[in-house]
């Protein structure tokens, strides 16, 4: 016969063998994932600058994942349409979205119902790169510098044309920053994604667009589109002749965009973790940083979920009032 003392063993090792078997699916999640192909949804068409930082990262977050990684471009409403499909995605981390300050920022401020909240609908990952933006012209406008260019533009109000991927963008909000600081009158023209905008720029249908520079400068390199300003902390070593906005006396347009990755709300903490320290190695590595440099974006910074998240709430804080006082308005 077993003694109350055995009994109480027996008993005691029964339940905590229930709260290991009860902790164990959140354990699990780690262990497990990834167990299958991750998919890296990009919400914009192909060419653009958040299709080239996805592209960038595929290959070797596959590597540091032990998975495939596929991306999958599904362009629509300014990257509202995918954007809103990762939202109501299985909260497991097999289905991301390429986040950026278009997706997760302008649409939300300037579209009537994106079907999601850039904030409580996803939980934010980490940032995969900077993208300074560039002040681009096509080389028949006269300037051939921003303050030549400057002069141009407010003798010839309402003119010239200008290129965003589309109502309510980035590009469009960008424009009207530097709008508000310099004073000049321009037509706002939207294409659908960088691509589209950067070919229209060549063709000459629109003059200048203020945008992330990554799509502009394979054309700026050889010539056929010319660069007058960049936003971003210093001088680009692509670009070491183009002076920042902050030298030019406009410190407020001079911010960097950001790209970055994030999962549906709910996803499990472990599964987050995982991807986390997988994109940290990734954007750590030597050849990771030449491959952003050399296509005119920025190491990412090291935040946490947390201190993304924060720096996204501070941006739709500010880039708020501005929409609300252009009355700016997306598709």
């Amino acid at each position: 016969m077993r003694s109350f003392s055995d009994a109480f063993t027996l008993r005691r090792r029964s339940l905590l063998g229930m709260g290991l078997a009860a902790a164990l699916p959140l354990g699990a999640h780690a262990q497990s994932f990834p167990s299958r192909p991750v998919t890296l949804v990009v919400p914009f068409p192909a060419g653009g600058s958040v299709d080239l930082i996805a592209r960038l990262y595929a290959e070797p977050l596959a590597k540091a994942l032990g998975t495939s990684v596929v991306v999958d471009n599904r362009a629509g409403a300014g990257g509202s349409i995918a954007s809103a499909q990762v939202a109501r995605a299985k909260a497991d981390g097999y289905t991301l979205v390429v986040s950026s300050q278009s997706s997760h920022l302008a649409n939300p401020l300037t579209q009537a119902n994106t079907g999601y909240d850039p904030i409580k609908d996803f939980a934010s990952i980490a940032q995969l790169a900077r993208t300074p933006n560039v002040l681009v012209v096509n080389p028949a406008v006269p300037g051939k510098t921003f303050k030549e260019f400057l002069a141009h533009l407010k003798a010839n109000p309402g003119q010239l044309n200008f290129c965003s991927a589309g109502p309510g963008s980035m590009g469009q909000l960008n424009v009207e920053l530097l709008r508000n600081a310099a004073q000049f009158n321009a037509v706002h023209v939207p294409y659908r994604g960088g691509g589209p905008l950067v070919a229209a720029l060549m063709a000459n249908e629109v003059q200048f667009g203020l945008d992330n520079l990554a799509p502009f400068l394979p054309q700026i390199q050889a010539g056929k589109l010319r660069a007058l300003a960049v936003a971003a902390p210093t001088r680009l070593s692509v670009l070491p002749d183009v002076p920042t906005f902050e030298e030019l006396g406009y410190p407020v347009v001079n911010a960097t965009s950001w790209i970055g990755l994030a999962a549906p709300a709910r996803t499990p903490p472990e599964v987050l973790a995982v991807l986390y320290k997988a994109v940290r190695t990734v954007a750590e590595q030597p050849a990771m940083l030449e491959a952003l440099q050399s296509r005119g974006a920025l190491a990412p910074e090291a935040l946490s979920s947390a201190q993304f998240t924060a720096m996204m709430s501070e941006r739709l804080a500010v880039y708020g009032e501005l929409v609300k006082r252009a009355g700016i308005k997306g598709e």
